[in-house]
């Protein structure tokens, strides 16, 4: 069961947490390892029809805690601007609780690698093609179903971006 945010005039709309989740690059997965010991790794993602998206080697720490525990966590921070005279940061982010899957059958791969290569290059399709059938049997693909989004931000915002103008 999921808590409800304290200060709720801070938070976002899950309209708003998305389109954080669309324009942002990276965030940190976080998972609970060996012993419960938490493990937080910054990954780049896609973040497309509704589900978040990573790309990983075939093997590692990661890859042996998401076997174990499918559990994920993963943050992204759209906005942290220091303002030392308040003593204070006007930030914006996004947490978005889940189950995360390994993505090995080819075709799935294959789907979510163009998914990811679009996002950081949108105007090469030859070099993406080329790209994964280079790296496709070097790499799994991770898929993470969301089952809790939220969002918050500095109360310093309200009045500077309505929801409809989130960046």
């Amino acid at each position: 069961m999921e808590r409800k945010m304290r200060r709720i005039r801070q938070q976002l709309t899950i309209e708003d947490c998305e389109h954080i989740l669309r324009n942002t690059t990276s965030g940190v997965l976080s998972l609970c390892g060996d012993d419960k010991i938490p493990y937080g790794v910054p990954l780049s993602h896609v973040f497309h029809e509704g589900k978040l998206y990573f790309h990983s080697a075939l093997s590692g720490h990661k890859l042996d805690i998401i076997r174990e525990n499918s559990n994920v966590c993963f943050t992204v921070i759209s906005k942290d601007e220091v303002h030392p005279g308040t003593y204070t940061t006007y930030f914006r982010s996004v947490i978005a609780r889940g189950t995360i899957n390994i993505v090995e059958e080819i075709k799935e791969k294959t789907r979510i690698l163009e998914t990811l290569g679009r996002r950081c290059n949108p105007d090469d399709a030859m070099g993406l093609s080329e790209e994964i059938r280079r790296g496709l049997a070097r790499c799994v693909a991770l898929e993470m179903t969301i089952f809790h989004l939220s969002g918050k931000q500095a109360i310093e915002l309200l009045s500077k971006a309505p929801s409809t103008k989130i960046s």
